[in-house]
């Protein structure tokens, strides 16, 4: 049979299958351990249903479309990153995470949650992603507002939720849906937020695939980036690139960079600019260092 992992606990798989829309436990075969491949969520599988009380067995994992390690998900069509004005948001974090999707052949989008306390967020981020291809929508999970246009957005693709912890990512699947996952929110010890999404987990809703994952508040730069390739996982620098003095040209000091010059010129955020210099000198050393 052929299905799709919808979670997976220890050594255990949770498979939905394409054939009779059932869920079916399996465990993975050692060959795959020997070919170096572990299942993940949203993962295509080919299996074997167990007999009885026995658990099936995962053969063959299908050519993934699309895959990132953290969250570790995989043929996911859209990573929505969501954001909120509390607990304090972390650009640098949704930077990475941008990058990581464009990486790993996703599409991300921003959704600013929590737009009952406040609209400023929301704004300030459209400003800050203007001249990207981001789409930014905004929502309040707790009155329903942009929950229709969030949903048409989703509808017929896999949507993965990624983002801090306490921004709400459980909290819009229930407005979405109706469902009733626990949600959480700050503790008033750190103001960070308390998890309670404990594990990546996909779920059949209404035409379409959805993704919950566990909130953090940190994420490493991926390694082995080479600073030449980082350039061009930006899209909106990458169609700059062209009218660059130096080819190719890494957007940080070279002299005729039209990158910095649309910055310069406020087509492109200097904020967002900045933090991209950052991650560059981030990826340079660990360039540097990965046969270390």
């Amino acid at each position: 049979m052929t299905g799709s992992i919808l979670r997976g606990i220890g050594s255990f798989y949770t498979v939905l299958a394409d054939e009779d829309g059932q869920e079916y436990t399996t465990r993975a075969q050692k060959k795959l351990r020997h070919q170096k491949m572990t299942p993940m969520v949203g993962d295509r599988v080919r299996f074997s249903p167990g007999q009885g009380e026995d658990d099936g067995w995962i053969e063959e994992i299908l050519p993934r479309k699309s895959m990132m390690i953290r969250p570790s998900v995989a043929n996911v069509d859209m990573l929505m990153l969501v954001m909120a004005s509390v607990p304090q948001p972390d650009l640098m974090l949704l930077d990475k995470l941008i990058l990581r999707a464009n990486n790993g052949g996703m599409t991300p989008a921003i959704c600013v949650n929590k737009i009952d306390l406040g609209t400023e967020l929301a704004e300030m981020i459209r400003r800050e992603y203007a001249g990207t291809a981001l789409h930014v929508f905004s929502a309040s999970a707790a009155t329903g507002e942009g929950i229709e246009a969030l949903r048409e957005a989703m509808l017929g693709k896999v949507t993965c939720l990624a983002g801090q912890s306490a921004v709400g990512k459980s909290s819009l699947l229930n407005a979405l849906f109706n469902l009733n996952l626990e949600t959480g929110g700050l503790s008033r010890k750190t103001e960070r937020g308390r998890h309670t999404t404990r594990r990546a987990e996909m779920m059949a809703l209404g035409g379409m695939f959805v993704l919950d994952t566990p909130g953090f508040s940190l994420l490493e730069l991926e390694e082995n980036i080479d600073p030449q390739d980082f350039a061009q996982m930006y899209p909106e620098y990458n169609e700059l690139a062209q009218g660059c003095r130096f080819q190719p040209c890494l957007h940080d000091r070279e002299p005729g960079c039209a990158v910095r010059a649309a910055v310069e010129e406020g087509r492109l955020s200097p904020e967002r600019w900045e933090r991209y210099r950052m991650m560059l000198a981030e990826g340079k050393e660990k360039w540097k260092g990965r046969y270390q």
